[in-house]
This record gives structure tokens, C-alpha cells and sequence, in this order.
């Protein structure tokens, strides 16, 4: 291996390492016993491997209802987004419509305004509709995303015309052109946004933080952030919450990693 090549793969390795290593110190931590993370220098490993963290956290803190919430909110989403966000993003790219490239314009201009600036209109809006402290208030910022129209709309546009133009002469209908045609050739882009739509979900904090006003009702994030005012000095037991958090999105993403990678490619090559 050439001297220059060999620098690169160590450079490479080197910053993968300091990237990885306090997700694999978390991980460590969540099995060690009660106090032993604050002694100084900090263990890399128990001394004792205990699973009393993870067993506190779904016996006594009823962390399996907070996980059970973020599974449901987070598949919900996912759905509901893809739902509104596909078809629109393939009538943005494929569809002539009145008025289509001057809405487009605004809904990306959209982008660059911070959504912390929606926020308390849209509180406002659902409290009058009465949603807050609902599942359905907490999906509702899901419901079309302009950066997931975006996306979609790019990559539809690699979609030929003279394939459309050929199914609508042999009689096919729009609906018909959109389930045989169109999502066959969106499905890296689709599970591009599928992933982005449930990471985004499951480790939103401000808005379930706002919009679920009951405990019971919290996801992973939020009931992490209440259970740390209450055992801060538990450095374990924070650690095992945190990992519970993190190992679900972590694991799919791996899983999915190889489509969200391609879509993101093609997307960038065909858009």
C-alpha cells in the first residue's frame, strides 16, 4: 500500500474511532453498577456487568410505555408523510398545473425560514381544534414536508415523459400511471424519505415537548429529559435511557442503509 494511501486509511480510521467511541462508552456505562461511571479516571468497562439500569427503567419508570408511544408516533408519521408528500412531490416534477413552478418557488423559499417560528402558530391553531395532548397533534407537522416534496420532486423528474406519455395512450389512468410506473421508480427515494421522516420523528424532542402535556403520552426523548431532573447524579441509568433511545433508529438505519445511500446518489446524479 502506497505511503499516501496508508495515511488516508489511518486518518480515516482515526476519526471513525473518535466518532464511535462515546456511543461505545455509553454502552458501557449502561452496564456498569450504580456510581461507578464517577469515579476518576473514568472505567471503559464494569467492573460487574448488571443489567439493573434497563431493569429500573421498564419496571419502575414505565420506560416500555415511552418506547411503545415513540414506536407509534414515529411508523405513524412515516406513513402519513409518505402518503401526502409522494404523490405531491411526482405532481410537482410530472403534472401541469396552473401556477406549479411559482408555488414550488414559495414552498422552497419556505425552507430557509426556521420552524421554530411555526411553532407557537401552530400550537395556537391545534388548541382551538382540540389536539393538544393527541397523537394526532404530535403528527401533524409530518403531515408534507417541503424538504420531502423537495426530494421527491428532484428525483421524479428523472422519470421519462415518453414513459408516461406512452401509458396515457394506452389508456392508462393518472392513478394507475402512479401505482405501476411511477413508484416502482421512486422506491430508492421513497425509503430515503421513509428513513428521514422516522429518524426525524423519533428524536424530535421540542415538539412532543410542547404538544403532549401528559406524562403518560411522552416519547423516548421527553421522558429521558424529565427522567434526567429527577436522577441526575444516576450517570448509569441515564446512559442505559439513552441507549434505549438510540438503538432502535441505529439499528434500522444500518438495515436500511444500503437503499437510503443509493437513493441519496441517484437522487443527486438524475436531480
Amino acid at each position: 500500500m502506497k505511503p499516501r494511501a496508508l495515511l488516508l486509511n489511518l486518518a480515516v480510521a482515526v476519526i471513525a474511532l473518535v466518532v464511535l467511541f462515546p456511543l461505545a462508552w455509553m454502552v458501557s456505562v449502561s452496564f456498569m453498577s450504580t456510581g461507578e461511571a464517577a469515579n476518576f479516571p473514568p472505567p471503559l468497562l464494569p467492573s460487574t456487568w448488571t443489567l439493573e439500569h434497563y431493569r429500573e427503567l421498564f419496571v419502575t419508570q414505565g420506560m416500555g410505555r415511552y418506547l411503545l408511544n415513540s414506536v407509534v408516533l414515529a411508523t405513524l408519521a412515516t406513513i402519513l408523510a409518505l402518503l401526502f408528500t409522494v404523490p405531491a412531490g411526482y405532481a410537482f416534477a410530472k403534472l401541469r398545473f396552473r401556477g406549479r413552478e411559482r408555488l414550488f418557488q414559495l414552498l422552497v423559499a419556505a425552507l430557509v425560514v426556521p420552524a421554530q417560528i411555526g411553532t407557537l402558530p401552530l400550537f395556537l391553531m391545534l388548541k382551538g381544534m382540540g389536539l393538544v395532548n393527541t397523537y394526532a397533534g404530535a403528527l401533524v407537522p409530518w403531515l408534507a414536508s417541503i424538504f420531502g416534496l423537495f426530494l421527491v420532486r428532484q428525483y421524479a423528474l428523472s422519470i421519462p415523459d415518453e414513459m408516461l406519455e406512452a401509458a396515457r395512450v394506452d389508456g392508462a389512468s393518472e392513478g394507475q400511471i402512479f401505482r405501476r410506473i411511477v413508484l416502482p421508480s421512486l422506491k430508492p427515494i421513497v425509503v430515503t424519505l421513509a428513513l428521514f421522516v422516522f429518524l426525524g420523528s423519533w428524536n424530535d424532542f421540542l415538539w412532543p415537548l410542547i404538544i403532549l402535556t401528559d406524562q403518560s403520552n411522552y416519547t423516548l426523548p421527553v421522558a429521558l429529559a424529565a427522567l434526567s431532573r429527577e436522577h441526575v447524579q444516576d450517570i448509569e441509568m441515564m446512559m442505559a435511557g439513552a441507549v434505549i433511545t438510540v438503538a432502535p433508529v441505529l439499528i434500522l438505519f444500518l438495515a436500511l442503509q444500503r437503499y437510503y445511500i443509493r437513493g441519496m446518489l441517484a437522487g443527486s446524479v438524475k436531480g
